[in-house]
């Protein structure tokens, strides 16, 4: 009897080496999910929307890319139907992260994500008449980059804008402009490969599909009148409408994009004048574009992640 229970007892203590493997898996398998589901982001609509979007914008690059590595052309209408489902699933993602209940949260990804998407849709709209959809396979990856940014990247201090109609437009005037000279130094970029890649006499895929160099030119110059035109108008409407454009956070911000303006007024003098063209253009064109570039994201970046202000 006494034998019995010490048997039953060891019974009742013991576990089989199978069944010790088991509750040992069972139990790292159980704090790997509770560490997941600690780490995991919530499943927003913002989140869902986001990685369509991306999704869409990583197809639309590889079959463009793919297309031009191999000398043949992309189909214009897959890809601008990509583009454009890209940019809606962009914008529905961007709206819930701008759109907050005291105002416009233009925070630094906000912005940069924005101007993507702005620079994006005027490009897909520019496709139905003139051929820059060579230009989208630099845009698709910026648009994919900024809107993962925007929904992942830690805010700075958060910019909330007063939605008053002065402000809306000298805002709304100034991200055009900026999607414009955008698309310019990507249109700059192509031409100088195309350029080099001529008169070395070694034409990849890529520039096969490419318009006549004096086309490129043309277009180039095109999107350079009419971004000179936006901020003409957008610092126009900043002196009309913003309090003090001198102002402590303003400063530097102004005489930046003041300084940017006569550089492209230079360049555009030059070009009607001179016959400005070629290499001469392409670096008075990148040289306008940092120093705009400085004065939006450069004083930005500063302001919200530095100074915290």
């Amino acid at each position: 009897m006494g034998r019995s229970r010490i048997i039953a007892k060891k019974r009742a203590t013991y576990t089989s080496p199978r069944s010790f493997v088991q509750g040992g898996i069972y139990a790292k398998l159980s704090a790997f999910r509770a560490c997941l589901t600690g780490l995991m982001l919530p499943l927003s609509p913002s989140l869902l929307v986001t990685l369509a979007a991306a999704c869409l914008y990583a197809a639309a690059t590889l079959y463009q890319g793919t297309r031009l590595a191999t000398g043949a052309k992309a189909n214009k209408r897959l890809l601008v139907t990509l583009g454009v489902l890209a940019v809606l699933g962009h914008a529905a993602s961007l709206y819930t992260h701008l759109m907050t209940p005291i105002g416009l949260g233009l925070d630094f990804f906000n912005a940069a994500s924005l101007i993507a998407v702005a620079v994006i849709a005027l490009t897909l709209l520019a496709c139905s008449r003139i051929p820059v959809e060579n230009l989208l396979v630099l845009l698709f990856p910026l648009g994919m980059a900024t809107a993962l940014l925007a929904q992942f990247a830690p805010s700075g201090t958060v910019q909330v804008i007063d939605e008053e109609p002065g402000i809306l437009a000298h805002i709304l005037l100034s991200i055009l402009a900026y999607g414009l000279f955008t698309i310019a130094v990507f249109q700059a970029l192509l031409l100088l490969v195309q350029d080099h890649q001529l008169k070395h006499k070694h034409p990849s895929g890529l520039i096969r599909n490419f318009p006549p160099l004096q086309t490129m030119e043309s277009l180039l110059f095109g999107f350079l009148w009419a971004g000179w035109t936006l901020l003409s108008l957008s610092l126009i409407s900043g002196w009309l409408f913003v309090e003090n454009l001198f102002a402590q956070h303003l400063v530097h911000k102004t005489l930046l994009a003041c300084l940017a303006w006569v550089v492209f007024s230079v360049l555009l003098w030059g070009r009607t004048r001179l016959g400005w063209r070629g290499h001469k253009a392409i670096r008075w064109t990148l040289a306008g574009f940092c120093l705009l570039m400085l004065a939006y994201f450069g004083s930005k970046l500063v302001r919200e992640y530095i100074l915290h202000i």
